[in-house]
C-alpha cells in the first residue's frame, strides 16, 4: 500500500497534536493525574538531593570511623529508600493511566474524524496518505507515551539541575591555576566543567544521530506495508490459492520485507555511531568529577566525603545537561511518528472539508433531484456530461453502459461519498436508502449480525429472518443463524450476493441501488430474486447497474451511458467521455417519463 511522502512536522503542528485532550471534557481528570504525576517526579527530585546530603555524612563517617554516625546513616538511607520505591512505583503507575486515558480519547476522535464522512473511503481514493490502521493504533501510542516520557523527562532535568547546580557550585568550590605570569581562579569550576562535557556531548550526538528521524518514520511505514501485504492474502486465500499466485505474493512480501532489513540496517549503521560516542560519553563521566576533583581532595581542602558528594551532584547535573543525548533516539522516533500523524490528520480533514464538488442534502419533493450532476475522477479526468434527472418513488431503472464509464460512481455520489465533480443532489428528507454492491461486506461475527448488517443483530426477529433465507434460496443457513465465522471466506460469492437480498427484504428501504448485486447468480436465481424485490417491494425504487439483459424486463425505464467523444490518442472506454440518455425498456409497461435530461 503506497501514500505520498509525509513532510517533516513543525513545533506548531504538533502542539496542535498535543493541545485537543487537555482541553476536552477530560481536562481536569486528565489535569489532575498530571498534576500529580509531576508532584511525584518532583518528590523523586527532592530525595535525590537528600541522598545527596547522605553521601557525604555516610562517606566522612567511614573516612572518620564513627561507627555511631555510620549506624545513623544507614538507617537514614532506609526511610529514604523505601520513600523512593513508593513515590517512583506510584510515579510510573500514575503516568501509565494518564497515558492510557489519552490515548483512548485520541483514538476515539481519530476513529471519528476517519469513519465520519467516509474520509476513510475517500482518502483511500486518493492515497492521501498510507496504512491509517498503523497511524490510528501504533502512531497514537507512541505520541502519548513518548510525550509523557519525554515531558516528565525534561521537566525532571530541569529540576535537577536547579536542585544540583547550586551544591555543586558550593561543595566544588574555587580551583586556581598559573597561566603565563598571571594566576587565573575559576569560581565553582566543576559546574564550567559539567556544561561543557554535556554541550560538546549533545552537539556530537545530535550531528550522529540526526538521520535517525527519517529512518524511523520509514521503518515504520514499510513494517505496516509489510503487515498489510500479509493482511491481504489472508482476506483472498481462495484467490490465490487458485490462481497458484503463491511465487508472485512470496516474491511481493520478499520486496517489502527488503526494505524493511535495508532501512534496518541503516537504523543500526546510525545507531552504532550514536552509541559509540554516547557509551564513551555517559563511561567517561564515572571518572571525570573526581580527575577534576582529585586536586582538591590530595591538597587536603576537601574530605572523602565531600569528593563523594561532588562526583554525586556532578553526577546529577551532567545527567540533566545529557537529557538531550539520553533521550535521542526516543526523541527521533516520537518525532518521526507526529510527523506520521500530522500528516494523516491533515489528510483527513481534506478528505472531510470538500466545500466544492459534488453537493447532497435532503429536500422534502419526495424524489431524489440531480441538477447538472458531472462525475470526475479523483485526478480531475471528466467521465460524462452534466445532466439532470429525478427518481421517483417506485420507479424501476436500469443504468447500463460499458466498463468504467461511471455507472458505480454516479451511486458513489448519490450516497455522498464521492464529492469529485460539479452539481448537485437531493434525497428526500425522510427516505430510506440502501445500496448493495457487487462484492458486499459482511462482518466478522454471528451470521444474524452479517444478515442484519448495518443494524443490530437483534433489529431483526427470526421468522423474518429464516423466511426471507429461505426465499433467497439460502435455507442451508438458517441453521447457523448463531454460528461465528469470517462470512467473506465461508460463503460463496453467489451466496453473498443472496444474503445482500435478504439484508435488503429485511430493511425494507425506500430507494434500493443494486450495483451488479447479482453478477454471480445464474440467470433462474436471478430472476427469481428479482422478482421477490419486485413483490416484497412495491412502492420502492429500484435503481439497477446490470450488464444482463435478462433482468431489463424488471425495470421500466433505462440510463444508457453512451460515448460522446475519445480523448486523443486514446481508443479505450475508461479513458472517453459519455453522456447519459433516457429511454423506456423494450417491452415495459409503463411510458416513457421526462425524468432525465
Amino acid at each position: 500500500m503506497t501514500g505520498t511522502t509525509d513532510k517533516t512536522t513543525n513545533w506548531r503542528a504538533i502542539g496542535q497534536l498535543l493541545k485537543p485532550y487537555w482541553v476536552s471534557e477530560e481536562r481536569w481528570k486528565a489535569r489532575g493525574l498530571l498534576a500529580a504525576v509531576i508532584a511525584l517526579a518532583l518528590g523523586m527530585v527532592y530525595l535525590n538531593v537528600l541522598f545527596n546530603t547522605w553521601n557525604r555524612d555516610f562517606y566522612n563517617a567511614l573516612e572518620s570511623k564513627d561507627f555511631v554516625i555510620f549506624q545513623q546513616q544507614l538507617w537514614r538511607f532506609s526511610y529514604l529508600a523505601f520513600a523512593y520505591i513508593a513515590v517512583a512505583i506510584y510515579k510510573i503507575y500514575l503516568t501509565q493511566a494518564l497515558e492510557i486515558r489519552w490515548r483512548a480519547w485520541m483514538t476515539s476522535q481519530y476513529m471519528d474524524e476517519w469513519l465520519g464522512r467516509q474520509a476513510y473511503y475517500r482518502i483511500e481514493q486518493t492515497q492521501s496518505a498510507d496504512n491509517p490502521d498503523q497511524r490510528i493504533a501504533e502512531d497514537l501510542r507512541l505520541l502519548t507515551n513518548g510525550s509523557l516520557t519525554l515531558s516528565l523527562g525534561l521537566l525532571s532535568s530541569v529540576v535537577t539541575l536547579v536542585s544540583f547546580i547550586g551544591i555543586l557550585w558550593s561543595v566544588s568550590g574555587p580551583i586556581s591555576f598559573a597561566l603565563g605570569s598571571q594566576e587565573l581562579t575559576i569560581p565553582g569550576y566543576m559546574v564550567w566543567f559539567a556544561i561543557a562535557y554535556a554541550g560538546i556531548g549533545s552537539l556530537l550526538v545530535a550531528r550522529i544521530g540526526q538521520p535517525l528521524v527519517r529512518q524511523n518514520f520509514d521503518q515504520q511505514r514499510y513494517e505496516a506495508n509489510f503487515r498489510f501485504g500479509l493482511i491481504r492474502i489472508r482476506e483472498n486465500a481462495e484467490a490465490v490459492a487458485l490462481y497458484r499466485g503463491e511465487p508472485e505474493e512470496r516474491a511481493q512480501l520478499s520486496g517489502r520485507f527488503a526494505k524493511i532489513q535495508g532501512n534496518w540496517c541503516a537504523i543500526m549503521r546510525t545507531t552504532k555511531r550514536l552509541n559509540v560516542a554516547s557509551t564513551f560519553y555517559a563511561q567517561f563521566a564515572i571518572i571525570f568529577p573526581f580527575l577534576v576533583g582529585a586536586p582538591r581532595y590530595f591538597s587536603g581542602a576537601i574530605k572523602l566525603g565531600g569528593l563523594m558528594q561532588i562526583s554525586s551532584a556532578f553526577g546529577r547535573v551532567q545527567d540533566a545537561l545529557s537529557w538531550f543525548i539520553d533521550a535521542f533516539s526516543s526523541l527521533a522516533e516520537w518525532k518521526a511518528s507526529m510527523n506520521r500523524l500530522a500528516s494523516f490528520h491533515a489528510a483527513v480533514q481534506e478528505a472531510t472539508g470538500h466545500d466544492s464538488g459534488i453537493t447532497v442534502e435532503r429536500n422534502n419533493v419526495g424524489a431524489i433531484v440531480m441538477q447538472e450532476v458531472a462525475l470526475n475522477l479523483p485526478s480531475g479526468a471528466l467521465l460524462n456530461a452534466p445532466f439532470s434527472a429525478r427518481i421517483h418513488k417506485g420507479q424501476r431503472i436500469l443504468v447500463a453502459g460499458p466498463s468504467g464509464c461511471g455507472k458505480s460512481t454516479l451511486f458513489r455520489a448519490i450516497a455522498g461519498i464521492w464529492p469529485y465533480g460539479a452539481g448537485q443532489i437531493e434525497i428526500p428528507h425522510s427516505a430510506k436508502l440502501l445500496f448493495l454492491p457487487q462484492k458486499s461486506y459482511l462482518p466478522i461475527g454471528t451470521l444474524r449480525a452479517a444478515v442484519s448488517y448495518p443494524a443490530a443483530d437483534t433489529a431483526y426477529k427470526d421468522l423474518a429472518i429464516c423466511h426471507f433465507l429461505e426465499e433467497c434460496r439460502l435455507s442451508h443457513l438458517i441453521g447457523r443463524l448463531d454460528e461465528s465465522d469470517n462470512w467473506s471466506q465461508r460463503l460463496s460469492p453467489g451466496e453473498q450476493q443472496r444474503l445482500a437480498f435478504v439484508r435488503a427484504l429485511l430493511a425494507r428501504p425506500d430507494i434500493l441501488f443494486l450495483d451488479e448485486a447479482s453478477s454471480a447468480l445464474d440467470p433462474e436465481t436471478e430472476e427469481a430474486v428479482y422478482e421477490l424485490i419486485t413483490d416484497e417491494l412495491p412502492d420502492a425504487a429500484v435503481i439497477s447497474i446490470a450488464h444482463r439483459e435478462v433482468i431489463a424486463k424488471y425495470h421500466e425505464l433505462r440510463w444508457q451511458f453512451v460515448v460522446t467523444e475519445a480523448k486523443q490518442g486514446s481508443g479505450t472506454n475508461d479513458q472517453a467521455s459519455y453522456r447519459i440518455e433516457c429511454s423506456a425498456v423494450e417491452n415495459s409497461s409503463a411510458a416513457l417519463m421526462p425524468d432525465l435530461v
